[in-house]
């Protein structure tokens, strides 16, 4: 679903979207301050994982400052949030720096994990259409498994909605 609640249209050329349920696919990733991010590692707590297309735009920097405003909210309510891109490690802490984030940024250059969280596929963008990341936000359980998972998000406004879905008071 998108944010709007209408069907998100379906990865058409890569991994498949996951679902309520699902067992979410482990992944490691370097991140910005130079360590690695592995799923696995929030087990136990659950985690929001949210895929971006590039650090330092409009639309991701809204997004990113969004979920750090809301970290004390969430991290109160028992959710952790790690953002993917498919952006390198150096230029993911110059985000995190500029944006004074304080939430794991990961690198997946080579699409792997976005492809496997399905937010790697055909999208368009101003009429065009492409192969890219798809704007995405999966919450994972304390078990491994997909509680909430929506595709071709909107940056603005998201994170406020994402909250009010998971029940984490403003």
């Amino acid at each position: 679903m998108t944010d709007s609640g209408t069907p998100a249209p379906t990865t058409t050329s890569t991994g498949r979207r996951l679902e309520v349920g699902d067992v979410a696919p482990d992944f490691t990733l370097p991140t910005a301050d130079g360590g690695q991010v592995s799923l696995s590692s929030y087990r136990g707590r659950s985690v929001v994982v949210y895929f971006y297309p590039a650090a330092m735009t409009p639309g991701c920097t809204t997004q990113a400052t969004d979920f750090n405003d809301s970290l004390d909210p969430l991290r109160g309510a028992g959710f952790d949030v790690v953002g993917v891109s498919p952006d390198e490690p150096a230029r993911l802490a110059e985000f995190a720096a500029r944006e004074g984030l304080a939430f794991p940024l990961a690198s997946d250059p080579g699409h792997g994990v976005l492809e496997a969280w399905g937010a790697w596929g055909e999208k368009s963008t101003y009429g065009r259409l492409s192969l890219g990341v798809i704007r995405s936000t999966v919450v994972v359980g304390a078990d491994g498994r997909v509680v909430h998972a929506a595709y071709g998000v909107r940056a603005k406004d998201h994170v406020e909605r994402l909250r009010r879905t998971l029940g984490v008071d403003a």
